[in-house]
C-alpha cells in the first residue's frame, strides 16, 4: 500500500500511511488485588465489550480481563448485548465503581462521546479497543489491527484466486457485502477490499447483478447488515439469489468481510442449492471464528483473516501497565485515526490471511483453537 489513508466521521479516505514509531505520555465479573505506584494511578479497569452474542468478544473480553488480573488489578467485564444505552449505563456504572481506565470496544463509535467526558473529569484514561471512538476528545489511545489492510487481503485473495490482475478472465459474477453501518471499522474493511477489486468490476471482469456496487469507498453503507447479523446477511443473500439469479446463473464471489456475515451468507447458498466442491462461490471471511474454520475445512469458506486477538490483548495490557506507572505509553501510528476531533494515537497488529492449507499450522498449534473443536 502506497497511499495515504485517514478516516474521520464525515469521509473515509483511503490508501496507506506508514507506520511511525511514536510514544504518546500516559494520561459485574469482580477481580483481584488492586495495584498502584508513585505515580497514584490506580489498576482499576472497566473493560466494556459490545456483546456475547459473537465469539470473538467472549475471547477478547475474558482474555483481557485473565492478563489484567494476573497483573493484580481490579477489573470489572462487562457486555452490553449490543444495546449503545446499555454500554453507557455500564460505562458509568464502572467510573462510580472507581475504575480509572477503560477499555472500549463501542458499539456505535459515535454516541461514546459524552460518558467519555464525564469520565475525562474523574481522571479517567480511555483505551478504546479495536473501534475507534468518534467526535470526542476523550480518548486517549486506540488499540486495533491495520483494518484497511483486512479488506486489502480479502480482495486481493479474490483477485489472485480468480486470476483477474492478467487481464484475460471473466467476467465473473460478485455480490459484495459490508459490516454494520455503526461500525467505524467497517468502513476500513470494505475500503480496503473495495480498492483491490473496483477497477475490475468498472472493466466487467467483475460484474454484480443485483447492482450492490458501491459508487467508491465512502457508500459502503449502502449494503452494510446493520449489527454484523448472521441472519440479516442470510436474508439478504436470499434476496439477492431469488431476485437476480433465476435464469440458471451462479454467483462466483461473494466479497464478506467477517465470520458472522459469512455464515449467513453460506446458510442461504446451502438453502438455494449450491454445493461444496462443484459450484461454490469464493467466500472471504475474517475472525477464525470456529464455526467458519469448519467451514474452510468442508469447503464451504474460502479463508478467513485472522486477528490473533490475544496479541491484542497483550498491547492493551502493556498500555494499562504504561498507564499506570506513569510511563509512556507505546505507539506506532499518530496520523491515521482522525475521530472527527482529535487524531488519537494507536497501535496497529497486522492480521493474517487463513486458508484450509493452513488451519493446522496457523490456528491449531498456536492454540487459538484446539483440533477437535474443528473436526481435525
Amino acid at each position: 500500500m502506497t497511499t495515504a489513508r485517514k478516516i474521520s466521521v464525515a469521509a473515509l479516505t483511503v490508501g496507506l500511511v506508514a507506520g511511525l514509531a511514536a510514544c504518546a505520555p500516559a494520561g459485574s465479573s469482580g477481580g483481584s488485588g488492586g495495584g498502584d505506584d508513585a505515580s497514584g494511578t490506580d489498576c482499576n479497569v472497566g473493560i466494556s465489550m459490545p456483546t456475547r452474542s459473537l465469539e470473538r468478544w467472549i475471547n477478547d473480553g475474558e482474555g483481557l480481563k485473565e492478563k489484567l488480573e494476573g497483573d493484580d488489578c481490579t477489573v470489572d467485564l462487562q457486555y452490553a448485548d449490543n444495546k449503545t444505552d446499555q454500554q453507557i449505563s455500564q460505562i458509568q456504572n464502572q467510573v462510580a465503581g472507581g475504575a480509572k481506565i477503560l477499555v472500549v470496544a463501542a458499539i456505535d463509535g459515535q454516541t461514546l462521546g459524552p460518558v467519555l467526558e464525564d469520565a475525562a473529569t474523574q481522571d479517567v484514561t480511555v483505551i478504546a479497543y479495536d473501534r475507534l471512538i468518534n467526535g470526542t476528545e476523550a480518548v486517549d489511545y486506540y488499540a486495533t489491527f491495520d483494518n484497511y489492510k483486512v479488506g486489502q487481503l480479502q480482495g486481493q485473495y479474490i483477485e489472485e484466486q480468480l486470476g483477474l490482475k492478467d487481464g484475460e478472465k471473466g467476467p465473473f459474477t460478485m455480490e459484495p457485502f459490508a459490516g454494520s453501518p455503526d461500525d467505524n471499522n467497517a468502513g476500513f474493511f470494505f475500503a480496503g477490499a473495495w480498492d483491490v477489486l473496483q477497477p475490475y468490476v468498472e472493466s466487467g471482469a467483475l460484474v454484480v447483478p443485483s447492482g450492490k456496487a458501491p459508487a467508491d469507498d465512502d457508500a459502503w453503507k449502502s449494503i452494510g447488515i446493520l449489527g454484523w447479523g448472521s441472519d440479516d446477511a442470510q436474508a439478504e443473500m436470499d434476496n439477492r439469489l431469488q431476485s437476480f439469479y433465476t435464469g440458471g446463473e451462479k454467483v462466483d464471489v461473494v466479497l464478506s468481510p467477517n465470520d458472522s456475515l459469512a455464515l449467513g451468507i453460506e446458510a442461504s447458498l446451502d438453502a438455494a442449492g449450491y454445493q461444496a466442491g462443484t459450484d461454490w462461490p469464493i467466500i472471504t471471511g475474517q475472525d477464525a471464528d470456529v464455526a467458519n474454520v469448519k467451514a474452510i475445512l468442508a469447503d464451504q469458506q474460502s479463508m478467513t483473516v485472522w486477528k490473533d486477538t490475544r496479541e491484542l490483548g497483550t498491547q492493551v495490557q502493556a498500555m494499562v501497565k504504561a498507564i499506570v506507572a506513569g510511563d509512556e505509553v507505546e505507539t506506532n501510528d499518530t496520523e491515521t485515526y482522525d475521530n472527527g476531533v482529535k487524531v488519537v494515537p494507536a497501535y496497529l497488529l497486522d492480521p493474517v490471511v487463513v486458508t484450509k492449507d493452513d488451519v493446522q499450522e496457523t490456528l491449531v498449534d498456536s492454540g487459538f483453537v484446539d483440533a477437535s473443536d474443528v473436526g481435525l
